[in-house]
């Protein structure tokens, strides 16, 4: 963990905070002087300031059901962060573990722990994430298939990875896959020659959304929790 992060989450000081108290040498690592907040800092390394020892609070583990017309981002900006959603203290601290479009509703990951949203953010971990999707056009049952093989993206080397699709109705699907790539879901219909209308995440590994209201949060379950370690 940066140091600079490190500290954040040990006092009530801001990053910015933080990097000024480094800058002016008041921050030790085991016994040393640090200046550069890029500096990395392991559980068994000892950090004071002026001579206070450092404790980090326990990491949080939140998951956020997203409203349309928000972001998943750290700042504000044309729409509204879904970090304004998460009533706890230093929101803004917390990290997207998978982000959706704007225009995109459903479960959301948000934590403070890199090492731990790693094994749900990276292709090589193949963590499953659930979709329900909306067509234009009704979908040929074709479809399931050309997804188990994988497709091709426009202007990507190589087919996706592998996708379990299930039809619901002729318009509207479930789709998993566990890759991450831009734009994903809508560019794999795109190249069956469909379009998505409406995109909405059900899950993400073991964690559902299940009947968590529009806009509301809770903590994941430590099973939950366990579940990407």
């Amino acid at each position: 963990m940066r140091i600079d992060k490190f500290i954040c989450k040990s006092t009530e000081l801001t990053r910015n905070e933080a990097k000024k108290v480094l800058k002016i040498g008041d921050v030790k690592v085991n016994g040393e002087v640090v200046k550069n907040a890029a500096t990395q800092v392991h559980e068994n390394n000892t950090v004071d300031i002026d001579g206070q020892i450092l404790t980090p609070r326990t990491s949080r583990y939140i998951m956020v059901h997203k409203p349309l017309d928000t972001i998943c981002s750290n700042i504000d900006e044309v729409y509204p962060s879904i970090l304004n959603y998460v009533e706890v203290d230093k929101a803004f601290d917390l990290h997207i573990a998978g982000r959706l479009d704007a225009d995109t509703t459903g479960l959301v990951i948000v934590t403070d722990d890199g090492r731990w949203s790693h094994n749900i953010i990276s292709p090589n971990k193949e963590c499953p994430k659930t979709y329900r999707v909306w067509l234009r056009n009704p979908i040929d049952k074709s479809a399931i298939e050309r997804f188990k093989v994988g497709v091709q993206l426009q202007g990507e080397d190589g087919l996706t990875k592998p996708g379990l699709l299930e039809i619901i109705e002729e318009q509207e699907v479930l789709l998993t896959i566990t890759e991450g790539k831009y734009h994903q879901v809508k560019r794999m219909f795109a190249a069956i020659g469909n379009k998505v209308v409406g995109l909405h995440r059900e899950s993400i590994g073991i964690v559902e959304l299940a009947d968590l209201p529009l806009g509301e949060w809770r903590y994941l379950t430590e099973g939950e929790v366990d579940f990407f370690k």
